[in-house]
């Protein structure tokens, strides 16, 4: 069902290019939500210097790298408005006001944060930008007036955090000004992982199949690939589970008769890896190769793709006066 009053907010963090992993979690999601809602998808260049303020190139040269991938994966400018986060001072200001809605307990409490920091080993060393994030997330939310998000179940407590904040300000000030943020969690929730087996594909962690891999560059990670250890010769019978090759097979080839052969055929044993390997590789380069091309076409002409930021920042801006405007009233800070 189509309803174009309510509006979807999302976002990445440009510290690198976008992977599959982005891709299954929550790109695709996009380009569906796009046809059905008023989407807004923020590049959140404030949030990624939380933990990158002392590489704030990183941070910029990578806001491009982004919009490519965004746009070469087919979410639509005409129907999906991109906004550079930074741009829009309401955000900050926003972030301010809802500051004084939420304790430090809290903020320590939240899963999402309290797992972040033990990730990233910060200790009692958290930056006061990182542990208030969860409170520029709800301002980045709430500046549009976003109903619904889509997350995974791991971010699910920010959401629960988000709808406090807003409760509250709508209580305190006696005027319904921000919706109920409400969560679009896909049934299959279950992440993408790494080349290397691990849980989570990740830039950081080096094990990722980037939306802007060459042809070469695909085939070297797929060789690299983790599958079953036990699967030493080729005549011996393996393990599909856990095998990250059958993983993504099940993912990205449309052939799912021919997948399910491979997965009897493997564990009968008389399969071997590279096989399987040599299917993923033609599987993932067919698949990113119309995102190559629109991507290399877009890249030839970076001042377009800047001035698409510009004007989805633009209109942003204009939807986050008239948010501010209405907050400013409800507090009684309008004097002039």
């Amino acid at each position: 069902m189509i309803n174009k009053t309510d509006i979807v907010l999302t976002g990445d963090r440009p510290t690198g290019p976008l992977h599959l992993g982005h891709f299954v979690g929550s790109l695709q999601e996009r380009i569906n939500l796009q046809e059905i809602y008023t989407q807004y998808v923020m590049i959140a260049d404030v949030q990624a210097l939380t933990d990158n303020f002392d590489n704030p190139k990183k941070v910029h040269e990578n806001v491009m790298q982004v919009a490519l991938d965004y746009l070469s994966i087919g979410i639509d400018p005409k129907k999906t408005t991109i906004f550079l986060q930074s741009c829009i001072p309401e955000i900050a200001e926003l972030t301010v006001f809802f500051l004084n809605l939420v304790s430090i307990n809290r903020l320590k409490r939240n899963p999402t944060v309290k797992t972040e920091i033990s990730q990233k080993n910060y200790g009692e060393h958290v930056t006061a930008g990182f542990l208030m994030y969860p409170v520029s997330q709800t301002a980045d939310i709430a500046v549009v007036k976003g109903k619904f998000v889509p997350v995974g179940h791991d971010q699910l407590p920010m959401i629960e955090q988000a709808n406090e904040i807003l409760h509250d300000f709508n209580r305190i000030y006696q005027q319904e000004i921000f919706p109920k943020i409400e969560a679009i969690t896909k049934e299959n929730t279950g992440r993408l992982p790494g080349i290397d087996g691990k849980n989570k594909m990740s830039k950081s962690l080096g094990n990722a199949i980037f939306l802007s891999d060459s042809e070469d560059q695909v085939a070297k990670k797929v060789m690299k690939m983790y599958t079953d250890p036990n699967h030493i010769h080729v005549v011996d019978p393996g393990n599909v589970e856990g095998n990250v090759v059958f993983i993504y097979l099940d993912i990205f080839d449309q052939n799912k008769d021919e997948v399910e052969n491979l997965k009897l055929h493997y564990q009968k044993g008389g399969l071997g890896d590279v096989v399987i390997k040599k299917r993923l590789i033609d599987v993932l380069n067919n698949f990113l190769e119309p995102i190559r091309k629109k991507r290399a076409e877009f890249a030839k002409d970076p001042e377009k793709v800047m001035e698409i930021l510009k004007v989805g920042t633009e209109k942003t801006r204009q939807a986050a006066g008239e948010t501010m405007q209405e907050v400013r009233s409800a507090m009684k800070l309008q004097y002039f």
